[in-house]
This record gives C-alpha cells, structure tokens and sequence, in this order.
C-alpha cells in the first residue's frame, strides 16, 4: 500500500464510521512516473452519507482530503454510498475508465 493510498485510508476511517471501504491506487494506469502516487479511486459505505446528497457527499470526502491535493494528488474518483445504495448496486462501485490523457505506453515509447 502506497503511503497516500495509507493516508487517505486512515484519513476516511478516523473521520466517518464506514462498513465497506477501498482505497485504490491507480497513478499507474496514467501518464505519470512510477510511483507517483497522483490518481485514486475511493468506494466507502456509511450511514453518514444517507444524510447527504451526492455533491455534499464529495464537497465532504474532498475537505478532509484537501492536504493530500495540496500535496501533489491530482484525482480521486469517489464512490460514496448509503447502506442500501450500496445493496441496490450489488456490494459493486463502477470501473474506472481508461486514462483521457495520454497512454502510459505511449509516454514509454511502446
């Protein structure tokens, strides 16, 4: 686990009591150098976001991890779920989708 990916893990757990969480690494599927911890994706469930709009949700998730932006992480996809959302989508948060930017291989000459 890399030390962002730790960060934001303890970040989301000392701040919302959550059933499901995962916090996933993916700088490697961008244009980006090895290990440059700059692209996340973060599925949690919690009663806490019941009580929020999607917006509200992210504007939440997003303030507590403003330092690690500050700090060079340039995108987090979030997946935030109520309890039965998270049924309703079958324990499942969607795919990322493939970099916009430029190709990782394309950036390594392949």
């Amino acid at each position: 686990m890399s030390a962002r990916q730790q960060r934001i893990l303890e970040k989301m757990l000392a701040e919302f009591t959550l059933s499901h969480i995962d916090v996933a690494d993916e700088s490697s599927g961008h244009n980006v150098p090895a290990g440059a911890e700059s692209h996340f994706k973060v599925t949690a469930v919690g009663a806490v976001f019941a009580e929020h709009s999607r917006i509200a949700r992210h504007r939440l998730v997003n303030k507590l991890l403003q330092s690690e932006f500050d700090s060079g992480m340039h995108a987090c996809a979030l997946h935030l779920y109520s309890e039965d959302e998270w049924l309703q989508r079958q324990n499942q948060a969607p795919q990322s989708p493939d970099c916009a930017g430029a190709s990782k291989s394309a950036a390594d000459g392949a």
